[in-house]
């Protein structure tokens, strides 16, 4: 990978999931390149401590901190409200955050929580927030997907695991539902002067997959990998550069990877991320599911 220098001056940056681990670092590193950052965070004393942090290391003000819980419809309603009121123009989002739980929970609509938070919030907030990317463009989204996609597959029968719920398999759907969602985005963005990407950003060390949110064999799988992860200010190294680098400016649809040597390359997903087909399916079925929540239509 080389790297033109990048400027994000006079750019808006909207990035979940930023009071911790990838998305927190990002917000420092993309506030340091002259975005103005909007941190969306769902704990408010967290998102108070993150923002403090960012504003410190990005040596910026222009940095902001909305709440946001993507796990409620009416959450991400308000949150995308507030950019809206708040920002005439927005060139990069950035769907970061994500959860994996050992337990079968719901969302406030009553989605299973993985596919609901991981998925669903994510594009009710990009059908919210694509209109603005519109007449801001040319824009970026950068989808946080993940490796663990490989071993996932899109449970059409049961896209909400009620049936025998199993953390990891529900979170490895999610992370492929991720990538399916950027490559069926690319294709239908294109005219409009938007790019579509998803990254993995490597086994990170961070506060995903704590100790409120895991048990059994996801939390021991997540201790037993604590001690060869990366930390956090490499992983967040692919969102930078899908966020802010001039080498992709017109890249689309594209998967990238970082890790442990400094440098994000792109790689091929999955067979199954990479049919068009079950790209298209799922955007139509999570289209209708918003839609029995009276939510979606302008993607």
């Amino acid at each position: 990978m080389t790297q033109r220098k990048s400027d994000l001056t006079g750019k808006v940056v909207v990035i979940t999931g930023a009071n911790a681990g990838i998305g927190r670092e990002a917000s420092w590193k993309l506030a340091r390149l002259g975005a103005t950052v909007v941190m969306a965070a769902r704990n408010q004393s967290k998102g108070d401590a993150a923002l403090k942090y960012v504003r410190e290391r990005g040596r910026s003000d222009r940095v902001e901190l909305l709440k946001l819980d993507l796990g409620s419809l009416d959450s991400v309603d308000a949150f995308a409200d507030a950019v809206l009121e708040r920002h005439d123009r927005l060139d990069v989002l950035v769907n970061n955050a994500g959860a994996v739980l050992s337990r079968f929970t719901v969302t406030t609509d009553g989605f299973e929580a993985t596919f609901g938070v991981n998925h669903l919030g994510h594009v009710h907030l990009t059908d919210r927030l694509l209109d603005r990317l519109r007449a801001s463009a040319p824009a970026r989204i950068v989808n946080t997907a993940s490796v663990a996609h490989r071993l996932g597959t899109m449970r059409w029968s049961d896209l909400e695991h009620r049936v025998g719920y199993n953390g990891t398999v529900a979170y490895n759907q999610s992370k492929l539902a991720n990538i399916l969602f950027t490559m069926e985005g690319a294709k239908r963005w294109a005219k409009d002067g938007i790019t579509v990407n998803c990254l993995h950003p490597g086994a990170v060390r961070s506060g995903f997959g704590g100790a409120d949110d895991t048990t059994g064999a996801e939390r021991f799988m997540v201790m037993l990998g604590t001690p060869f992860m990366i930390p956090a200010r490499w992983g967040a190294r692919p969102i930078v550069y899908l966020a802010a680098s001039p080498e992709v400016e017109e890249c689309t649809g594209g998967y990238w990877v970082g890790g442990y040597v400094p440098g994000v390359w792109r790689h091929k997903p999955s067979k199954e991320a990479s049919d068009p087909a079950a790209a298209a399916r799922l955007w139509d079925v999570s289209a209708a599911m918003l839609a029995e929540k009276g939510r979606g239509g302008g993607a």
